[in-house]
């Protein structure tokens, strides 16, 4: 017999019953009579002695997995082996598929009793499952890109699921605090993380470069209070709140730690009710995400967001980046929705992104295009007597869409244009490709009250914000509830003042949005923003 296989057989204890048909000694056939030639030899039975101590029909009390990790005693396996051995032991039906528990790297599980938890995978998985469902197969195009972007910049991947309460993984989400894109920056915050915001940029609308700017305002929050959703609840509500926050209840919170801290506060009459659900969605999307069948959602995923890149002139048209490259104006911008108006910016030169395979012979083909494709637009005198919507029709055009490129015109008391006048004149093809968006410069807050803030610069530190407003780094912190002198490009610090307990303000977020508490409104295009915003410009803001 072999050795091996006797030992295992024995560990099993059913070495009487475990023959191997190669080890049987050479004897004469047996009587035909006999029970030995009867019976069959059971087809493994190492397995059949496994699976009936798993049943409980035999008397051998031992599974499968012991039997492995005595062999590993006896014969030095390494644990692989003995975890394959196992396995092996167990016979698994033909039609059956094995389903793999879903895992976090955030806590869920703590708080996934949480009743305000309970109330967001109700609804997620209940009243607002179509939504999420749309909302998931949106995000799984980006999800590969953004776990990791979120694992290089050593944040836990789950974290990335503030995208799909914040915007629904729409690129163009637009509230009606004007935050945008997957991640929801107001234009102050985004700058002061590095983005681009101008009239033809907005780099909020780049899952790319939103994704990195998302990651470091995240971990500056995760390092500023040591906890992963207290980082989320200042995302939302601003650092500056939360840090009064646990200032002002620092007695009450003693004994809480990490994350515990953020159920805590959550529980003083302090936070807003946005704020206090805020983490309560992240917990529940995050169940519901990684385990959709199991709250009755179908999610089909899409194609990841993957591309090629090419670099391009200033002013230069997508649509003669788009023939060049083999793609669609519509590919062009669904790859880029930072392009605003259809042509990259005046000045400077700028990697657009095309589809995969579309870089390869992208100059040879940019260079063949007729001159005429390569011409964004042309520049004219305004006439007397004219006005946007006439000078508009001599082009094809329609007033709006010449507003885009020229958003700062003169006009007469009676409204006409001003004669004389430069108006720059987009191709057809340029307007046809531009995005109809309001002004990135838009920003809009709740009334200020009685505070000074400040949108801390990149450079900037509280010393000299301190000197620029005539008072001291420890005034500083004390208005913001700030223990260490920690700040970071981005954050909105009360500079002058007393702000008002629940009083919204610049202070107390950096990028107000409504409360995602409720399913949100749908938007014309059929796009739902999970922060119950209005997306882009056609969803009307919900109720409460």
């Amino acid at each position: 017999m072999n050795a091996r296989f006797a030992i295992l057989c024995a560990l099993a204890g059913t070495l009487a019953a475990c023959t191997h048909p190669s080890a049987r000694p050479a004897r004469g056939p047996a009587p035909a009579d006999t029970a030995a030639e009867a019976a069959p030899l059971p087809e493994n039975p190492l397995a059949v002695a496994g699976r009936d101590s798993i049943k409980g029909t035999d008397s051998v009390d031992v599974t499968p997995t012991e039997v492995a990790q005595q062999a590993v005693q006896v014969f030095g396996d390494s644990i692989a082996p003995a975890a394959a051995l196992a396995d092996s032991l167990i016979p698994t039906d033909s039609g059956a598929a094995e389903t793999e528990m879903p895992t976090w790297d955030i806590d869920v599980r703590s708080y996934e009793t949480h009743d305000r938890v309970e109330h967001f995978v109700r609804l997620f998985g209940g009243e607002a499952r179509e939504r999420m469902t749309r909302r998931l197969e949106r995000g799984s195009r980006y999800e590969p890109m953004i776990r990791a972007k979120f694992r290089a910049g050593r944040l836990p991947e789950d974290m990335s699921y503030l995208a799909l309460i914040e915007s629904g993984y729409d690129p163009n989400a637009y509230s009606r605090a004007a935050a945008v894109g997957l991640w929801q920056f107001m234009t102050s915050t985004a700058k002061g993380m590095g983005l681009r915001v101008d009239w033809w940029i907005d780099e909020r609308r780049d899952p790319v470069r939103s994704t990195d700017a998302a990651i470091r305002f995240i971990r500056g929050l995760n390092e500023q209070f040591g906890s992963l959703y207290l980082a989320a609840a200042a995302y939302n509500g601003g650092p500056g709140r939360v840090a009064r926050g646990l200032t002002r209840f620092a007695d009450d919170l003693e004994g809480s730690v990490g994350d515990d801290r953020f159920f805590a506060l959550a529980q003083e009459e302090y936070l807003p009710r946005e704020t206090k659900d805020y983490v309560p969605q992240l917990i529940a999307a995050a169940l519901v995400a990684k385990d959709p069948v199991r709250y009755g959602l179908d999610v089909r995923p899409k194609p990841p967001f993957v591309y090629d890149s090419v670099t391009v002139g200033p002013s230069t048209p997508l649509a003669a980046v788009a023939r060049a490259a083999g793609a669609t104006v519509s590919d062009l911008r669904d790859l880029n929705p930072h392009i605003l108006r259809g042509v990259t910016p005046p000045g400077v030169s700028l990697q657009v992104r095309v589809p995969i395979g579309g870089a390869a012979t992208f100059d040879a083909a940019f260079a063949a295009l007729p001159p005429a494709e390569r011409v964004a637009y042309k520049r004219v005198l305004s006439r007397k007597g004219e006005t946007m919507a006439s000078l508009a029709a001599r082009f094809q055009l329609s007033a709006k869409e010449l507003g885009w490129y020229n958003p700062r015109v003169n006009r007469l008391k009676s409204g006409r244009l001003r004669p004389g006048q430069t108006m720059l004149i987009p191709s057809v093809a340029v307007a046809a490709a531009a995005s109809d968006v309001p002004d990135p410069a838009v920003e809009r807050y709740g009334s200020s009250g009685r505070a000074t803030t400040h949108v801390v610069k990149r450079g900037e530190s509280l010393g000299t914000i301190a000197r620029k407003y005539k008072t001291t780094v420890a005034t500083l912190k004390r208005l913001n509830g700030l223990k260490k002198s920690i700040i970071f490009p981005g954050q909105s610090i009360v500079v002058k003042g007393s702000p008002a307990k629940g009083r919204r303000s610049k202070a107390s977020s950096a990028r107000r949005k409504p409360a995602a508490a409720k399913a949100a409104p749908r938007a014309k295009t059929g796009t739902p923003n999970a922060k119950g915003a209005a997306v882009r410009k056609t969803a009307a803001p919900r109720s409460r």
